[in-house]
Order: structure tokens, then sequence, then C-alpha cells
């Protein structure tokens, strides 16, 4: 199976600094998040990885929940993360 230029972007690992950028929030938020064990992140060779298509998964998982990205980024993300577990 050959995967397209489209599919291939999806399925390409990101860094702790790419995704911070794709998520707009700092790499300290991003090092928060990945506490959180529904975030999809992975270690290889000891740094943090992130595929992009789990990462926008995981957003609309989040925004189905009552959090959005922008809620999120400020404040404490434990906070916000807690929250939506004692809502389900």
């Amino acid at each position: 199976m050959l995967i397209t230029k489209p599919d291939k972007q999806k399925s390409k690992l990101l860094t702790v600094k790419e995704v911070a950028n794709y998520l707009v929030v700092t790499e300290r938020t991003v090092y928060r998040l990945i506490k959180d064990p529904l975030f999809p992140a992975f270690k290889v060779g000891g740094q943090w990885r992130f595929k992009i298509d789990l990462i926008d998964n995981w957003m609309s998982r989040g925004r189905g929940e009552g959090a959005s990205a922008l809620e999120l980024s400020g404040g404490d993300v434990r906070l916000m993360v807690e929250a939506a577990h004692v809502a389900n």
C-alpha cells in the first residue's frame, strides 16, 4: 500500500516544540499535558514524540467533553483535565 502525501503528513512524528507551536501553547504546557494518560505521547530514544493525527483526535475528544484547546492553553492544565474526568 502506497502512502499518499497527506497520509504521510498525518503520520509524521512531531517534537515537543512542534506540538507546542501546533497547539499554540508553551513547551511547558506540552510537558504538563504529557502527564495526562489520555494525551497521545510516547518516547523515542528518551525524547517525547507525537503523531499529529492522534493529537487531532485527542483535541476532538476534549472538545466533546466541554474543554476547548483555548481552555487547555491557559491556567492550570491539570485542573482542567481533572475537571473533565470528574464530569464523566
